[in-house]
């Protein structure tokens, strides 16, 4: 096989139908670079997940005089005790890891330090700021027990599981992935079909060529071979150049 001869057959293919080689590299290009986006973007959920979602805590809220619901009474000491003791118990104990409980003054001070520097800081009072236990889980799966077992409890105003605010943001980055994936996908079918269409154009303006190389008995693979590498080779792909004998993508019709 003649090395020259087809580089040159190559050569006058580009000039012919250089407008289609620039849209199929393009279209490629996008195609992937949306496809890789997506991974990288599913595996960065993946990692933030776990990360986060390791870190999540369940805060139990106890009531204080300002909430409607409570009656207009802050929680008891008692009320305090018993869920402290419930979350301590062998029923919720094997769930639990770790406690805190956050006195009214711990988190009036915690709310001023987050919030330093903004208005909200200047109208808050003590009155307004509820005491709470932060509890750790040793599988923050586990989350749903530990709301069922302590909401309704006396002078417990509010059970909230820390990865619901989460949640949101994940699905949102988790629906950005997918469209990322479904444009792929239809750049890489148009990538496809904008090759077809290049190697058939390019088969059809050289049909006179093509039936004098038959006639002197040039093989299938010779004349093959200069489609196969005006497709395969703006992209520097090696995978098109494997595929080139058997590729729907990669052979002449």
């Amino acid at each position: 096989m003649r090395l020259g001869l087809i580089l040159s057959e190559v050569g006058q293919g580009f000039r012919r139908n250089l407008s289609m080689v620039v849209s199929v590299v393009l279209v490629t290009f996008i195609s992937l670079t949306f496809f890789g986006s997506a991974i990288l973007l599913q595996l960065q959920i993946g990692e933030m997940k776990g990360y986060w979602y390791d870190r999540a805590e369940v805060t139990v809220y106890m009531c204080i005089a300002a909430i409607p619901d409570c009656d207009g009474a802050d929680a008891t000491q008692e009320q305090i005790d018993a869920v402290s003791a419930q979350l301590a118990g062998d029923t919720l104990g094997q769930f639990v890891q770790k406690v805190t409980f956050e006195t009214r003054e711990d988190a009036f001070a915690r709310f001023q330090e987050e919030f330093a520097g903004s208005p909200i800081v200047e109208i808050a009072t003590l009155d307004a700021i509820a005491a709470d236990f932060r509890i750790k889980l040793s599988n923050p799966d586990d989350s749903d027990i530990i709301i069922d077992s302590v909401s309704g409890m006396p002078g417990v105003d509010e059970v909230r599981d820390e990865r619901a605010l989460l949640q949101p943001i994940f699905d949102v980055m988790n629906a950005a992935s997918y469209t990322a994936v479904g444009i792929a996908a239809l750049m890489l079918v148009a990538a496809v079909l904008l090759i077809s269409t290049t190697i058939r154009l390019s088969a059809f303006s050289r049909r006179r060529e093509l039936a004098i190389m038959r006639l002197v008995g040039a093989s299938n693979r010779f004349i093959e071979t200069p489609f196969i590498l005006e497709e395969c080779w703006p992209r520097s792909s090696a995978r098109c150049s494997r595929a080139g004998r058997s590729s729907p993508s990669c052979t002449s019709s």
